[in-house]
């Protein structure tokens, strides 16, 4: 009898306590499984973009491969409309750029360019986008627009690649002494094992040393 006693009293002090907590206890249960759910379902989303996206990103390249310039065109625009924020879009940007560039079309290749300066995930292609299209305006001789695009402040491991850019317009601009300068800056950057170093000392050379 004692037993049935504090039995009852358990199921008493639980009712008690599920009449005060209950709802709150509900909602609670509730918010957490409408947030695994949509955490799942994002999941599901982002991964049906990304494979989306690489099958854009497979026909941009085979478009490039064969220069199709208006299939160029409509991969790269499908890429940045509707999977602009995965990693294909930035290598769709540089990927695009560098195929019209190639066809002589300079004015188009600005467009992606500028798109991954201003919309890529990853600073690496920001600042090569950057460096590009600042060769795009030393081409178009629009010295100054090149010059202000470089004026920021990138980090150290991009500094090599802004300060040897900043070289060739100043030469351009038959400014030799500045261009010396950048140069110089550009081989201190430069990691030892860069590729560019060569070139960038070729160019050095080509200036003379001490020469106005």
């Amino acid at each position: 009898m004692a037993y049935d006693l504090e039995e009852q009293e358990q199921i008493e002090n639980l009712k008690a306590f599920w009449k005060r907590w209950g709802n709150l206890l509900m909602t609670a249960l509730t918010v957490v499984l409408l947030a695994v759910a949509g955490w799942r379902g994002w999941g599901w989303y982002q991964a049906q973009q990304s494979a989306e996206a690489a099958q854009a990103y497979d026909a941009l390249r085979a478009a490039v491969a064969v220069k199709d310039v208006a299939k160029i065109r409509e991969s790269a625009g499908t890429i940045f409309d509707r999977y602009g924020s995965t990693a294909y879009a930035q290598m769709a940007a540089l990927l695009a750029a560098r195929a019209y560039a190639d066809g002589g079309d300079a004015k188009a290749a600005r467009i992606p360019l500028q798109w991954a300066i201003d919309h890529a995930r990853d600073e690496e292609y920001r600042h090569v986008a950057r460096v590009r299209l600042a060769g795009l305006m030393l081409d178009d001789k629009a010295y100054d627009q090149a010059l202000s695009l470089l004026s920021v402040q990138a980090p150290e491991r991009y500094q090599g690649l802004y300060a040897d850019r900043r070289g060739d317009v100043l030469v351009a601009q038959d400014k030799k002494p500045e261009a010396r300068q950048a140069y110089k800056q550009a081989l201190d950057k430069l990691g030892s094992s860069s590729p560019l170093r060569g070139l960038v000392q070729l160019k050095l050379d080509a200036l003379g040393e001490g020469e106005g």
